[in-house]
Formats: structure tokens, C-alpha cells, sequence
């Protein structure tokens, strides 16, 4: 069997790796030497920038590209994306700032545990505790030399056999029961996450908020990174701050006149929206977000 590194060019138009990989939107990405390296699935994998694309590169065999392909969503019309985003001041500076950056499709046990561990965290400490937790209970995985050791993500069958003690010692605080909650019900059955895309948005969310720990941010987290429902619209502070400053100057929106708002205001592509605005305010900060 090859396990050399191999390689293959993705063809992508209009795609900013390094907005899309460091966007909070996934916790196991690095920059290294000019190129991203990460793991998806049980593959260590290193993506550059291209001509027309991205080249990615793996340990073989690797035949098939179509899981990679899948993951970066590079067959996405941006352009078609972009325009039905409102045309309004906020949204034309954040795909100004932003644009290239893409929604990765996620598998969606690990984008629900990681979601439950970035509860109040900033992402360099999700990255930390996601990648102690990959460390002590992953299955170790082919890497080239300089990159590794590397680990797959645990399956929610391994975390399940877990203690609560052994996942805290991960540090993760007060979200190990609510990890080892939602492990033990994924792993029995509880709910099948593989089937969540196919329900209707608001039934596949309402199952999600049922586990432990996990409410509308985390839930629409999961159905917008993991499942493909572009319409589901993460907010957490980051994003209330934004609506609430550029949309409701001098006023405090109610949750449900918030609640309607973005719902009905960002479009078709309202998810794409969210990840651009809420980039958009991380890395400009307030003083830049506000000159409009």
C-alpha cells in the first residue's frame, strides 16, 4: 500500500483558504510554511493556494478526491451565493473583507462536540482542548514526517466508553457532562446525525436543542457547518453585537424581534451571511465595523 504523500488540484474559483480554514468555523486547522495542514475525517491533509484552485495534498492512496472535494464545497457558485446577500453597507464590507471564505461541510459528530467545547471559549482554547482530546482518545493516523503525531477525531462510540473525569482532564471544564451526554446518546442510538440534512430545518434543530448543553447557537452551528442548511443562522456575540450596532442603531431589539430579523433579512444564503459578518467583526473590530 502507497503511503506516500500524493497529491491532486482542486479546482476552485474565488477561494480564500486562509479565511475560510481560520474563520471559527472548524478548530483543526494550521498554517505551517505557507500551506494549511489539517485532518478531515482520518486523513492528515495540506492544502496552498494555486492557480485557478487549490493544491491538496495527503498520504495515499488517494484515487478519489471526492471527500475532499465535499468538505471544501469547492464546486460552490460564490458569485451566485454573494448576490443574494442584502446590498447594504454592512454586507458589502464584509464580503470587501471577506470574500473567498467558504462554509465547509463538516462531519457532524465533530462538528457537534466541538461546538459543545466552544462554550464560552475563545478559539485558540477550543483548539487546545479539541486537540488534547484527539490526543487521548483518537486513533493515531498517517502523517509525513514534521507533521505528526496526528489523530483522528474520537467517534462518539469511543467517548461514550469515557469517564466524565477523563474528559475533564482534557480541560474542558464544565462541557465534559454535556459531551459525555450527547457521545452516550449519539452512541445509542438517540440520534442519527448522518440523517439530520434530510428532516426539515426546524425539526433536525429542535433535535439537537433536546441534548444536553446545546442550544440554538450550538444547534444551528451544527445544521449550517455539518448538515448544508444554508438558511440556519448561528448568532453568538460576535453577530449580536453587529446586528444590534449597524442594523439597530441606539436600540436594544427584543430576542424575538432579533429572532425575526434574521431570519427573514439575509436571504436564501443567510448561513453564508452570518460567517461573513461574523469574521467580518472579528478580525476588523469595532472601530473599523462602525465607520460605514
Amino acid at each position: 500500500m502507497n503511503l506516500g504523500i500524493v497529491s491532486c488540484h482542486i479546482p476552485a474559483r474565488d477561494y480564500d483558504l486562509a479565511a475560510t480554514l481560520d474563520c471559527g468555523q472548524a478548530f483543526r486547522w494550521t498554517l505551517r510554511d505557507g500551506a494549511w495542514e489539517g485532518v478531515v475525517g482520518s486523513r492528515w491533509v495540506r492544502l496552498r493556494a494555486a492557480p485557478e484552485g487549490i493544491q491538496a495534498e495527503t498520504m495515499g492512496p488517494a484515487d478519489d478526491w471526492a471527500w475532499l472535494k465535499f468538505h471544501l464545497q469547492s464546486d460552490v457558485d460564490l458569485g451566485s451565493v454573494i448576490l443574494s446577500f442584502p446590498d447594504d453597507a454592512v454586507m458589502r464590507a464584509s464580503v470587501i473583507a471577506c470574500r473567498g471564505l467558504r462554509l465547509l461541510r463538516q462531519d457532524p459528530w465533530e462538528c457537534l462536540a466541538s461546538f459543545i467545547l466552544s462554550s464560552t471559549k475563545q478559539i485558540v482554547q477550543i483548539r487546545q482542548i479539541i486537540g488534547l482530546l484527539c490526543l487521548r482518545f483518537g486513533e493515531r493516523i498517517p502523517a509525513p514526517p514534521g507533521s505528526g503525531p496526528l489523530y483522528d477525531f474520537p467517534t462518539a462510540e469511543r467517548l461514550a466508553a469515557s469517564t466524565e473525569a477523563e474528559l475533564r482532564d482534557c480541560q474542558m471544564g464544565f462541557r465534559a457532562p454535556n459531551l459525555l451526554a450527547a457521545a452516550r446518546f449519539v452512541a445509542g442510538g438517540g440520534l442519527d446525525l448522518q440523517r439530520l440534512h434530510t428532516l426539515p430545518v426546524a425539526e433536525a434543530r429542535g433535535k439537537l436543542i433536546e441534548l444536553r448543553g446545546v442550544g440554538e447557537k450550538i444547534a444551528n452551528c451544527v445544521l449550517l457547518f455539518g448538515c448544508g442548511f444554508q438558511q440556519a443562522f448561528p448568532v453568538d456575540v460576535w453577530v449580536r453585537k453587529a446586528i444590534r450596532e449597524l442594523y439597530f442603531p441606539k436600540r436594544r431589539p427584543a430576542p424575538r424581534r432579533l429572532a425575526k430579523f434574521v431570519d427573514t433579512y439575509f436571504g436564501t444564503h443567510s448561513g453564508y451571511a452570518q460567517q461573513y459578518l461574523f469574521h467580518y467583526m472579528r478580525t476588523r473590530g469595532k472601530s473599523r465595523v462602525s465607520d460605514r
